[in-house]
């Protein structure tokens, strides 16, 4: 019988058959190539959004060493000589390598502190794709990106002494810069009447000014998005959108760019990633619990009526649209869309896409068209006119839900316009089964906010409770390394770092319905308040209160409600009888 120490010698000599020169070539590429993500891509990464880098380093160490140990050990362990248990020994040494490769995108992609365009992702076909981008540079200019017309071909970067070439560097500089700031949107419009032209980023759904181009810069740059885009180079008038793919490192973004001529020149803009943008589902919508379940009644417990959704331009109108859309079964259900533009594709449902530019169509006929072939559940994306109203109330309701997107402050200030729309009270309130409302919010960085200890006098301006409001945030925008404080590298020292909706969700009962038919709407208002339904304000105070956002983002959105509340030209307010 062998005794302790001989067992653990039969071991070591097991692990040290390795000295075998083939056996040592098959082992280093795995281990090396490890190593090599490890410290060029995942240390830099954790870096850069403070991830905590000597505890992944520790890690990645470690996972190292049982690699190594298990690839030694584990074919004695178990029994197993000669070339099987070497196999067996290198296919494990592997697994732990893969294993430890794998976990850190998981945890670090779900760190609020990298943003999205950050998150790390393991896809060979990018890798690929980057190296034949890089060759072709040297083979020509230099280009960081990779563009793909709508066909997937591949935008050739010129030869360095193209006179093209100065204009495909400064084309990409743009969009860099976008990608930097983390920018929904990047416009490109004249700014002057002397023909210069301004950039214009979109960062959370503010605008942040870019640079300014003198005329004869700027249409080379103009021209070169478009036809990247796919678009007509001869027709300078008409609206033209396309659609392309931007490529950086192993990141693909989708492009949509939209082209419009007018007096001052050409208009570019270039949204980045449409379809991510309005792709949420009800649980990170940003709802309070109570209007979460006001929400799923309203969904699950109600088959037909009529369901207004409120916000201004740019508030997240059209995401909270496609949500309320897909918790209806689409497999179950006839559900349709009928909207200018699609933003994102909603599996199972038909999508109607109206041609504002053909001849012969009207809105309002399209709808009627939808609304007689028996659906369950209509989104409307816009309400441009009265006929579209009116054809609404005609279709059968009480069997059919549908819902209409349109422009205004609030849910009460929708009630308004669609009274207006329809021009009869009893019309417009028949059917009415609910109101709902939003806007966006910028959420705080968590890397950077600041808490600070509100003073009595603010939370009795704001309405809160100063025996419960211990603390509230501001925006930082900065953070200390190394003792000394430097720019915010999340939110790059704007001290916000992306958007959350702010709802008030109001079900629409008989009563409700009785003082909307008289015209009542400050009873209307007041029976809501009555039933303590969260408004938008209210709602908002409690993501700042929470530490979601500040005080000061709150007083932005909703300040100056009666100002926000005048309806546009083509949406009136309501007569006086409402």
């Amino acid at each position: 019988m062998m005794t302790p120490l001989e067992s653990l010698g039969g071991m070591l000599g097991a692990g040290f058959t390795l000295v075998s020169w083939w056996k040592a070539l098959l082992f280093m590429p795995p281990f090396l190539a490890w190593a090599w993500l490890i410290s060029t891509v995942y240390d830099k990464h954790a870096v850069r959004f403070h991830l905590s880098r000597e505890k992944w380093n520790a890690g990645h160490l470690s996972a190292g060493v049982a690699a190594v140990l298990i690839g030694m050990f584990l074919p004695a362990l178990i029994g197993l000589e000669g070339i099987a248990g070497f196999i067996v020994g290198w296919i494990a040494m592997i697994l732990v390598l893969f294993g430890d490769v794998i976990s850190y995108p998981m945890v670090a992609n779900k760190d609020p502190r990298v943003p999205e365009e950050f998150r790390v992702r393991l896809n060979m076909d990018s890798f690929k794709e980057a190296r034949e981008v890089k060759a072709a540079a040297k083979l020509a200019g230099t280009a960081e990106l990779s563009i793909r017309k709508p066909n997937k071909k591949l935008v050739t970067v010129p030869a360095r002494d193209d006179p093209e070439f100065a204009t495909r560097v400064a084309a990409e500089q743009l969009v860099l810069k976008a990608m930097e700031i983390r920018a929904s949107q990047l416009e490109i419009l004249p700014a002057s009447r002397d023909g210069a032209y301004a950039i214009r980023y979109i960062v959370d759904g503010m605008p942040q000014p870019g640079e300014t181009y003198a005329p004869q810069d700027a249409a080379p740059i103009v021209e070169f998005w478009r036809g990247a885009a796919g678009m007509d180079l001869t027709d300078r008038r008409k609206q033209q959108t396309g659609m392309m793919s931007i490529g950086k490192d192993d990141h693909d973004t989708a492009v949509r760019v939209t082209a419009i001529g007018g007096s001052g020149g050409l208009k570019i803009t270039m949204k980045f990633d449409p379809a991510l943008s309005v792709r949420r589902n009800a649980d990170n919508l940003g709802l309070l619990d109570s209007q979460r379940a006001a929400l799923d009644a309203l969904v699950n417990e109600q088959k037909g009526g009529l369901v207004l959704l409120a916000s201004p331009p740019g508030q997240g109108r059209t995401t909270t649209l496609y949500t309320i859309l897909k918790m209806h079964d689409a497999y179950t259900k006839n559900v349709q869309t009928l909207e200018l533009e699609t933003e994102d594709g909603i599996e199972g449902a038909r999508q109607n896409v109206f041609d504002r530019f053909a001849e012969d169509q009207d809105f309002a006929k399209n709808l009627r068209s939808i609304l007689r072939r028996d659906p369950d559940v209509v989104g409307v994306a816009e309400l441009p006119d009265k006929d579209t109203a009116q054809e609404t109330t005609r279709g059968d309701l009480p069997n059919a839900r549908v819902y209409i997107s349109l422009r205004a402050a609030d849910a009460m200030a929708a009630v308004q316009v669609w009274v207006k729309a329809v021009g009869d009270l009893e019309s417009a309130s028949a059917n009415l089964t609910g109101l709902i409302g939003n806007r966006l919010v910028r959420k705080l960085c968590d890397n950077c906010r600041v808490a600070y200890q509100p003073s009595p006098d603010l939370l009795k301006k704001l309405g809160l409770p100063a025996d419960r409001v211990q603390q509230l945030f501001k925006k930082g925008g900065q953070v200390l390394i190394k003792n000394k404080p430097e720019v915010c590298p999340v939110c790059n020292g704007l001290g916000y770092a992306g958007q959350e909706g702010v709802f008030e969700v109001y079900p629409i009962g008989a009563e409700e319905r009785e003082m909307l038919k008289a015209g009542n709407l400050q009873g209307l208002r007041a029976e809501l308040r009555k039933k303590k339904h969260v408004t938008i304000q209210q709602a908002a105070l409690r993501k700042a209160v929470e530490g979601i956002t500040s005080i000061e983002e709150v007083l932005r959105v909703t300040a100056g409600e009666e100002a926000k509340k005048k309806p546009t030209p083509t949406q009136e307010p309501a007569p006086s009888g409402a």
